[in-house]
């Protein structure tokens, strides 16, 4: 699977891990940024281009890293297609794709350790979308949202 990630200089402290963890799971990885420590980096222009990258097709999912996760999951947002979430354990991880159609996951290097967020990074990953129609129904009125505010 092919993983865009991006990071600002809070979320520097996780990215050599993850990008490790998904080199060894065999995913290719787009690096999109940051790619040196700047204090004065802004989250918006590191998780914009990740959420592009979903969105467009070019990756199939995303990865964003900052302090909180939750800056990047609300720039991510912003992006018609993408659909960001923070999560710092594996049953949303997992359960934002099976039930979501989560496609960017947002995660805090300032809450959590690297191996937690290993671990909700793997969740993510091997989550697919449940095909129940509820599923399908709540993703469709998700869309309309999106697609009513253009």
């Amino acid at each position: 699977m092919k993983i865009a990630l991006g990071t600002d200089h809070a979320g520097m402290a996780l990215k050599d891990d993850i990008i490790d963890l998904l080199e060894s799971l065999g995913h290719e990885v787009m690096d999109l940024g940051a790619y040196e420590f700047d204090p004065d980096d802004d989250y918006p222009d590191l998780a914009a281009p990740v959420a592009r990258a979903v969105s467009s097709g070019q990756a199939e999912r995303g990865i964003i890293l900052c302090g909180s996760g939750v800056g990047a999951a609300i720039a991510a947002n912003k992006i018609h297609g993408a659909r960001a979430s923070v999560c710092h354990d594996t049953y949303t991880a997992a359960q934002g794709v099976e039930h979501d159609n989560m496609n960017v996951l947002c995660l805090g290097s300032r809450v959590i350790g690297p191996e937690t967020a290993r671990a909700a990074t793997t969740a993510f990953l091997g989550a697919k979308m449940d095909p129940h129609p509820r599923f399908k129904r709540r993703l469709d009125k998700v869309i309309a949202l999106e697609t009513d505010n253009r």
